[in-house]
């Protein structure tokens, strides 16, 4: 299983570098990723996470076709932010969505750590659905769920995936960084 978590921990690193740099080709090395963390995920019994994985898989898939038709083929996708209320929506219902999977995970399942686990999880789709669409508060979501993640993966003692989920802490923070300073050429 080691060397399986490692594989996936070093595909997502090129998936982030990918992305920070809004390259179209981050897609090919999440959709590898993902399905290696699936098998990672289901043996810690974590989930949540293995379940976003499938999700991850099909938000892949989905958010390649949006930024080749974005014009993200051939250079770097264009970036925006949400308005505040759609901010405020997208808040609300990530915790909607957090506390009842943390619920039913809790009630119906063995799962280890089902809150923090449902947390993460329901963030992250959040997150990646912000992602297809270029949202820069994406990079937001994402810093939130590293440092979650690096708890957790930390307490089941995944040690390649919480020193992957502290080198995608630092990405993020720079994805941040660099598609706020898109946003600002695209304006000028």
């Amino acid at each position: 299983m080691n060397t399986v978590e490692w594989v996936a921990a070093g595909l997502g690193l090129a998936n982030i570098a990918l992305l920070v740099r809004r390259s179209v080709w981050n897609f090919p090395f999440g959709m590898a990723m993902v399905a290696l963390y699936f098998v990672v995920f289901r043996e810690a019994k974590l989930y949540g996470e293995a379940g976003l994985q499938v999700f991850f898989f099909a938000a892949q898939i989905w958010g390649w076709a949006l930024w080749v038709r974005a014009g993200g083929g051939e250079s770097r996708v264009p970036v925006r932010r949400l308005g505040h209320f759609a901010r405020l929506l997208w808040l609300t219902g990530t915790a909607a969505l957090a506390l009842n999977l943390g619920w039913v995970m809790h009630r119906f399942t063995d799962a280890s750590l089902p809150y923090a686990d449902s947390a993460i999880a329901g963030a992250s789709i959040a997150a990646q659905i912000l992602l297809g669409f270029r949202r820069i508060e994406n990079w937001v979501l994402w810093i939130a769920i590293d440092l979650a993640s690096i708890g957790v993966y930390l307490y089941k003692e995944l040690w390649p995936t919480a020193a992957l989920y502290l080198v995608l802490l630092v990405m993020s923070v720079l994805g941040l960084r660099e598609w706020i300073a898109a946003e600002k050429a695209q304006e000028a």
